[in-house]
């Protein structure tokens, strides 16, 4: 089993949470204030990790096992995002979707940061 940090399509009522498989939600929480947050072509979240001017990221750590993050959740995620590991707010760690580094993908980025919720943003952009 693996804790995965999810703020997108894989969350409770979105189009993608059936990919866990049935796995349990740890926690509804938020990152530590460490991390940019971005709309990928207005498709998916992605989390991006900075030094300073960081907000902390609202979404939902389940504990997925890790057949399941092979199989099912990491081939869904598109080619913009890798895995990584991200510090939640209350200190401990947890893998989750990053912008991938380089980014040298041709679809927009936006900086949704101040929004600091994917579905907050997704409320306000429709």
């Amino acid at each position: 089993m693996a804790l995965m940090f999810l703020n997108g399509g894989a969350m409770r009522g979105e189009p993608l949470h059936h990919l866990l498989g049935g796995a349990p939600l740890v926690a509804a929480t938020t990152t530590a204030p460490k991390y940019r947050f971005y709309s990928v072509g207005g498709q998916c979240p992605a989390l991006f990790p900075v030094s300073h001017g960081g907000a902390a990221i609202a979404g939902e750590v389940y504990d997925v096992p890790m057949d399941v993050l092979r199989d099912r959740v990491l081939p869904s995620e598109p080619h913009e995002l890798e895995l990584g590991v991200i510090e939640l707010a209350d200190g401990s760690s947890s893998l989750a979707m990053l912008l991938r580094r380089p980014y040298t993908s041709h679809v927009q980025l936006r900086d949704i940061t101040e929004f600091g919720d994917w579905r907050a943003y997704q409320e306000k952009a429709a």
